[in-house]
């Protein structure tokens, strides 16, 4: 089965032909790093994560680039706030928000493109779209004239009217048409400026993207990401501006990621419901946090709650626990003899979960159905292992090895079997086990009690099984 992408440009879901065959270029437009990420900014980081997992498992070499925009007003107005400098305030967010991004089990990008870190490319495409008739100059700004590109509107699929509407449109009587937007703005005092053709300032919004993108990928790459609030005016002004200026197509694939919703409201600022990331995993380990937004497809809105998160807790536990039992039972050397009937079933059922899994997953990266393949092959697993007292033969071992190996490398693949507790935590929890074991052999039972009462308010299941105390979060 061939992987299909719903590209958002076509309305429809695509066969997905890489421009170079055996190699993924990908841009994920990123933050504006002035505050706390919150978990609807986690939603794309985390897709686009297991997107590059199951293009490198369908072995695609993949090159993934999340940019920064470290430059902007949202930024220039928290710095006057709090008597930073703009640059030194957008890289301690941008700092800050890899270190969530680590915790809910991201990997870093390929590139982290910064605006502040790309001016000559910003400058130089903007001097392509003058020569070429799609910008004008108005004292020390410029402009991208969008009557000059007739394709514009075509992601969006807006009419003008909703364009306008939909836009927000700066208010500027020396612009040629209300919705031309500002690839320059001229210095004002006190703002970050850079020197350029036009006088100092610094980049608009958009331009910044289509340079960057360009810059590391080249014209016409593969996929380029962001939530579905970018898709205009942000994505529809960098397809203006990169092909005004090359004459060539800019991305072959469209994909946006839906809003995280609060009570049915689109998680934000203007909101008042933002959930930092950092506060939702001090509640919820960020392997629960992850597994959540796993849970529902990319390209559907996803309600943040405790209910949501309570029953995403237990679905991961249920994998968990049958990895761990697996591992129990291979723990004990097999007795001689071949593939015994009740063990018989799980290698086709193995199969059945690949092939699931890989459906689900070429299907526009259906996570949710991808989730319940490793569900029906825990439930097959699970009348095998319940039965403690059960010897296994070396060829039940084979197969049960191969079952283990199925859920690790595709649970794996979706990012799920990270380690989410903290190096200090870890050693501090190791320690408690240590002094409860010793009370236990002392029979000192009211300590080793209050020992696993206090792990298990701190959210750790102690489980005493042959191999030792074993531990983990719940």
């Amino acid at each position: 089965m061939a992987l299909k992408v719903y590209n958002t440009l076509s309305r429809e879901k695509e066969e997905f032909v890489p421009r170079e065959p055996g190699r993924v270029g990908i841009y994920v437009c990123g933050i504006t790093p002035y505050d706390y990420a919150h978990v609807g900014n986690a939603r794309p980081a985390v897709f686009w994560d297991v997107v590059r997992r199951y293009l490198r498992w369908r072995g695609y070499q993949v090159k993934l680039v999340t940019n920064f925009t470290d430059i902007d007003d949202k930024i220039i107005r928290r710095a006057a706030e709090t008597g930073k400098e703009p640059l030194a305030l957008a890289a301690e967010f941008s700092r800050i928000y890899l270190e969530d991004l680590a915790s809910l089990g991201v990997e870093p990008a390929d590139v982290y493109p910064r605006v502040s870190e790309h001016i000559p490319e910003i400058v130089a495409l903007i001097e392509k779209l003058l020569a070429r008739g799609h910008a004008y100059r108005v004292d020390g700004d410029v402009y991208f004239s969008i009557a000059s590109f007739p394709a514009y509107g075509r992601l969006s699929g807006r009419s003008e009217e909703e364009m306008l509407a939909g836009a927000r449109v700066e208010v500027d009587p020396r612009k040629r048409h209300p919705m031309d937007f500002a690839l320059w703005k001229a210095a004002k005092p006190g703002e970050p400026a850079w020197d350029s053709p036009w006088g100092p300032g610094r980049p608009g919004w958009h331009i910044e993207c289509s340079a960057m993108a360009l810059k590391h990928l080249g014209p016409g790459f593969d996929m380029h990401g962001g939530s579905e609030d970018l898709i205009f005016p942000h994505h529809e002004n960098e397809i203006a501006q990169a092909e005004a200026a090359t004459g060539e197509r800019f991305v072959r694939y469209w994909v946006h990621t839906a809003f995280v919703t609060v009570d049915g409201n689109r998680m934000g600022k203007s909101m008042g419901n933002l959930r930092a990331i950092r506060e939702v995993t001090s509640l919820f380990p960020p392997k629960v946090v992850r597994f959540w937004l796993l849970g529902t497809h990319y390209r559907q809105q996803i309600n943040f709650g405790q209910e949501g998160l309570e029953s995403a807790a237990k679905g991961l536990e249920r994998l968990e626990i049958c990895r761990t039992a697996l591992r129990d039972l291979l723990a004990h050397p097999p007795v001689p003899g071949p593939l015994s009937d009740r063990v018989a079933f799980l290698a086709e059922a193995a199969g059945d979960c690949r092939r699931h899994f890989t459906a689900a997953m070429d299907d526009d990266f259906n996570t949710a159905l991808a989730l319940a393949a490793l569900y029906d092959l825990v439930r097959e697993v699970n009348r095998v292992v319940q039965d403690r007292g059960y010897r296994l033969t070396e060829g039940d071992e084979r197969v049960l090895r191969e079952v283990l190996a199925t859920l690790d490398e595709l649970g794996g693949v979706l990012g799920l079997w990270f380690d989410d507790v903290k190096e200090e935590e870890k050693a501090e929890i190791e320690a408690l086990i240590r002094q409860r074991q010793e009370a236990r052999a002392a029979k000192d039972w009211a300590t080793a009690d209050r020992i696993r009462d206090e792990l298990r308010a701190r959210g750790i299941l102690l489980e005493d099984t042959p191999q030792g105390v074993r531990w983990r979060r719940v």
